[in-house]
């Protein structure tokens, strides 16, 4: 009698997937982009050992109209917080006593704004500028700016900035520039600086810079004018009624700026959102002392950047902030009828986009981030809800060859994470590139969908979700059935909660490789 051959199959293989803390990326190339980038990241935040969702945002102020400024009065002791929606401005400062400013109105909502010294300036382009402070008596005060010149029509301002003690201005459509007579004015004669006997190409002005490259007031700093047509117009000196002071060191060419808020300082470094993305200008300035980051802020999200830019640009909303609080940099961008944010972690460079959040624009006040919105001003990074409804969290990680060539079939996951109670997931695997999308149903408590405990829900053709918890403080480990086949494998991870801290740290992946097949 001759024994019976069994075939008892290959082992199982155990693979631990990090993950995607690299971030988002969008611009390798799927099979050659690394295990722990992102083809997509929504609101999820990468961080230096896991993902975290983000947190959600609760109302400050409720109105009945859309507030399109939002600026932070800086004073010892006497802070305020100043917000402009329907022609008025409102006194934020406050939760529980927001009043409107009397005897103040404007044509335009969306204004730029400069603190220089004890003084705020509003500007727009259609109304003339005007200054906040506080005064001795501790009294709010809004006026009229103070400043006066010859053929200049003030409603025209539009933005303005301090540079080497001066405070300038934009003049809207023009290439011509106004700044104060003397150092340190906060009123009085302004004097005009046209640029376009030195421009190259035209266009007009959009920006006056303050670049600092030694990081400090120093003998290094910069006054740098943009232009519409993205020509950096590069002036050393500290005096430009002076010859000897002030000097053109250069013209560069760049891409176009986005905006009239289309820079912003970091560090000791200038910010342009451009057509091509977010750039540094020491990085893309040819000066001996540029550098001070070494690459373009956008690069890894070069292609979304560039998306958005081309079928966006003439929209209003686009903002660059620096939020500290939550260690990164937040570019708002509207898209159609509503706004994403593009995020970057400054310690590792790695991106995310922010959905859901309609901003018109943002705003820090006491170390706080707010943003403007339809119907009032909402406090950001504040709980686990937006204003009461879910957050959707949807990342979907680079492929991986999870550690071998073979042709495999995935059977079992076990997404690692901890929370401090149960959220909707849903987890899948595509591909060899694969666009596969399950559609996301809450599956507790409804009707004639499969309940928590009572099936296994991932053993579904398509799954469509789970309540998934971990006790609070502790990382869940659990293996959840999949089934897939293929070389190369992208984990897709979606959730679904309010009032839920979220935190990912990796994926178990176990899977059977053919032998003998290839």
């Amino acid at each position: 009698m001759s024994n019976q051959q069994i075939n008892r199959g290959n082992k199982s293989i155990n693979y631990t997937l990090p993950a995607p803390i690299g971030g988002l990326n969008v611009r390798d190339s799927l099979d050659l982009m690394p295990q722990t980038d992102a083809i997509i990241m929504d609101n999820y935040i990468p961080e230096d050992t896991k993902l975290s969702l983000r947190k959600g945002y609760s109302v400050y102020a409720k109105t009945s109209s859309k507030f399109l400024t939002l600026a932070s009065y800086k004073k010892y002791n006497e802070p305020r917080f100043i917000g402009i929606s329907s022609g008025k401005a409102y006194n934020l400062s406050s939760k529980q006593n927001i009043t409107e400013y009397e005897n103040v109105s404007f044509l335009e909502n969306r204004c730029q704004t400069v603190q220089y010294k004890d003084r705020l300036f509003f500007m727009n382009g259609v109304d003339t500028p005007k200054v906040f402070y506080v005064d001795d008596n501790g009294d709010d005060v809004f006026e009229n700016w103070g400043f006066t010149a010859e053929n200049l029509i003030a409603a025209k301002i539009i933005s303005g900035t301090v540079s080497k003690q001066f405070l300038w201005f934009v003049e809207k459509g023009s290439m011509k520039v106004w700044y104060a007579k003397e150092a340190g004015n906060i009123s009085g004669e302004l004097y005009s600086f046209d640029l376009s006997q030195v421009a190259r190409f035209g266009g007009h002005i959009m920006a006056v810079c303050c670049w600092t490259q030694d990081g400090g007031q120093g003998i290094d700093d910069l006054t740098v004018f943009i232009t519409s047509e993205g020509e950096a117009l590069v002036y050393s000196g500290s005096n430009p009624n002076s010859a000897d002071g002030w000097e053109l060191k250069g013209s560069y060419k760049l891409s176009r700026p986005i905006g009239y808020r289309c820079a912003f300082q970091y560090q000791g470094d200038i910010v342009l959102i451009t057509e091509e993305g977010y750039l540094p200008l020491s990085k893309v300035l040819p000066l001996s002392q540029a550098g001070s980051i070494s690459t373009a802020f956008s690069d890894k999200i070069r292609g979304l950047v560039l998306d958005r830019t081309a079928n966006n640009k003439n929209k209003d909303g686009w903002q660059g902030i620096i939020y500290p609080k939550g260690g990164y940099c937040l570019f708002n961008v509207p898209v159609s009828r509503n706004f994403e944010q593009h995020v970057i972690n400054l310690n590792t460079g790695a991106w995310c986009r922010f959905t859901d959040i309609k901003s018109y624009c943002w705003e820090l006040f006491e170390g706080k981030l707010y943003f403007g919105s339809d119907y009032g001003v909402y406090l950001f990074d504040d709980g686990y809800s937006d204003a009461g409804n879910h957050i959707y969290g949807e990342v979907q990680q680079a492929f991986s060859n999870l550690g071998s060539n073979n042709l495999k079939k995935i059977e079992l996951l076990n997404p690692r994470t901890k929370s401090s109670m149960r959220y909707a997931l849903v987890i899948y695997t595509n591909m060899d590139f694969e666009e596969r999308k399950a559609n996301y149903a809450e599956n507790v408590g409804n009707i004639g969908i499969t309940k928590w405990n009572e099936a296994k829900w991932s053993s579904l053709k398509n799954p469509i979700g789970t309540k998934w918890q971990t006790l609070k403080g502790t990382i869940r480990s659990q293996w959840i059935a999949n089934s897939a086949t293929g070389f190369k494998a992208s984990i897709v991870f979606k959730t679904k909660t309010r009032g839920n801290l979220i935190e990912w740290y990796d994926t178990g992946v176990r899977y059977e490789q053919a032998s003998g097949i290839l």
